[in-house]
C-alpha cells in the first residue's frame, strides 16, 4: 500500500446496551484496533434512552491519525476472512456515500478477538475519505486488501 492514504479520518461509534458491559464492550473495539492505536483512542461516552426508557451508552471515538488510520484499515485486511471480504466486495456500493466507507463489525466476535462483518448490533466504522469518489474508494479497499 503507498505510503500516502486517502483516508482523511476513522470514527467509531458503538452502543453499550443495559444489559451488557460497558468496559466489556470497549473491549470488544480495542480488540478490532492495533494495540498502539487502541491505547491512545480516548472515547465520548453519551447517556442515551432506548424505545422503551431502557438506557443505552453510546461510545464515539475518532482516529485522526494518519499513519493510525492505516494501521486499523491494514489489520482489518489482514483479519476479515475471504468470505466477508468476498461479501463486501459484492456489496460495496451499498456501504459507500458521500465520500465515506460504512462497515459494521460483529462486537461479540470482536470481545473474541475475531473481526467479521456484521448488521445486528455492530461496532459503527465511518471510514472518511479525502475527494475519493466511489470507484476511488472501491480501488483502495481493494489494493489494501479489505476486499477481494
Amino acid at each position: 500500500m503507498s505510503s500516502k492514504t486517502p483516508v482523511a479520518y476513522i470514527e467509531i461509534r458503538v452502543f453499550a446496551h443495559a444489559t451488557e458491559d460497558e468496559e466489556k464492550v470497549l473491549t470488544a473495539v480495542r480488540n478490532t484496533l492495533p494495540s498502539h492505536v487502541a491505547e491512545n483512542l480516548a472515547f465520548k461516552r453519551s447517556s442515551l434512552a432506548g424505545h422503551h426508557g431502557n438506557p443505552i451508552v453510546l461510545f464515539e471515538a475518532k482516529i485522526r491519525d494518519k499513519e493510525q488510520a492505516k494501521a486499523f484499515l491494514q489489520k482489518l485486511a489482514s483479519s476479515l476472512n475471504s468470505l466477508d471480504k468476498e461479501t463486501l466486495a459484492n456489496e460495496i456500493e451499498q456501504h459507500i456515500e458521500k465520500g465515506c466507507l460504512y462497515l459494521r463489525l460483529d462486537k461479540q466476535s470482536a470481545y473474541l478477538n475475531e473481526i467479521k462483518l456484521c448488521t445486528t448490533d455492530p461496532i459503527h466504522f465511518r471510514i472518511h475519505f479525502r475527494r475519493a469518489n466511489p470507484k476511488e474508494i472501491v480501488s483502495f479497499c481493494r489494493e489494501i486488501g479489505i476486499i477481494l
